[in-house]
């Protein structure tokens, strides 16, 4: 039996055959990043977590999250690697513990941060890993390599960048070009809080100054790599195809769109601040 459709009825067909298509498609992307790199935010104050999130901060140091109900840092009277002495804010729970050996349970929390604090690591697989394990989202934040040449720390075990959406983490100790700290004031101390055009473009341009991802359930890492492709970013001077890979050239108009949304991120942030001040954290003592 056949059945006369006419060309109308064929385009609305095609229409809803593709609408299937990429529906699928959209849904199937969905189910194969279950474990993955949602976002690579503009700093920790630009993250997805919910008000009935249960938060932990992991090594707040002397910059402790808002956000988080629970705060674990290794070092609660030893300021030698923080800008100061530790502070928290009067909701929040301290606990010790190291980053490597967490004491808390699986999954005892919603949400996990850590900005700064894996670069000092004595071993960075079992830190991931246990954020990991008590979590199944986070945050984490660390300088990446560029942002360790201009600006280097004695007490920096790691350096780090992120690609093909790996975490690429190295023993800074095997780097032999070395760090020169000649001008890292700049990078450290002015820059980052005196010039606006820098704020943005470090903003959304990931591994330039630090390297920032908020996740899902996990993410790759490698830890030392030695795949040729990976371990030249370490071990070699980059070739433009390298700086490519890491920085891809967008057009004047996405760049100036990409400016344009860190700039009314940045604002906004700004203004909310400023007519909802919040409380200062204060200085832990025990």
């Amino acid at each position: 039996m056949y059945t006369n459709i006419d060309n109308s009825s064929l385009k609305q067909v095609h229409k809803f055959t593709l609408r299937i298509a990429i529906d699928t498609k959209f849904y199937l992307l969905l189910c194969n990043d279950s474990v993955m790199i949602v976002k690579k935010p503009y700093n920790k104050n630009n993250l997805h977590i919910k008000k009935s999130y249960r938060v932990l901060d992991v090594g707040p140091g002397n910059d402790p999250t808002r956000r988080a109900n629970v705060l674990v840092d290794k070092f609660l009277f030893d300021d030698s690697q923080r800008h100061g002495s530790l502070r928290v804010f009067p909701h929040q729970v301290l606990v010790e513990g190291a980053g490597e050996n967490l004491p808390f349970k699986d999954n005892e929390f919603d949400y996990v941060i850590s900005t700064h604090v894996l670069e000092h690591a004595e071993d960075p697989e079992l830190f991931l890993k246990e954020m990991f394990r008590v979590a199944k989202r986070g945050y984490i934040e660390t300088p990446s390599l560029i942002g360790e040449i201009f600006s280097p720390k004695s007490s920096h075990r790691w350096v780090l960048l992120l690609v093909d959406n790996k975490l690429l983490i190295y023993d800074k100790s095997k780097i032999t070009h070395g760090f020169n700290p000649i001008v890292g004031g700049l990078f450290s101390a002015y820059l980052p809080y005196y010039s606006l055009p820098f704020r943005l473009f470090v903003m959304y341009r990931n591994n330039l100054q630090n390297v920032k991802i908020e996740w899902r359930d996990n993410f790759e890492f490698i830890v030392n790599p030695q795949q040729p492709e990976y371990k030249a970013f370490f071990t070699t001077v980059w070739t433009q195809e390298m700086v490519h890979k890491l920085f891809p050239p967008f057009p004047i108009g996405k760049e100036l769109l990409l400016t344009f949304k860190a700039f009314m991120w940045f604002l906004k942030d700004k203004l909310f601040r400023m007519i909802f001040p919040h409380e200062d954290s204060i200085v832990y003592h025990d």
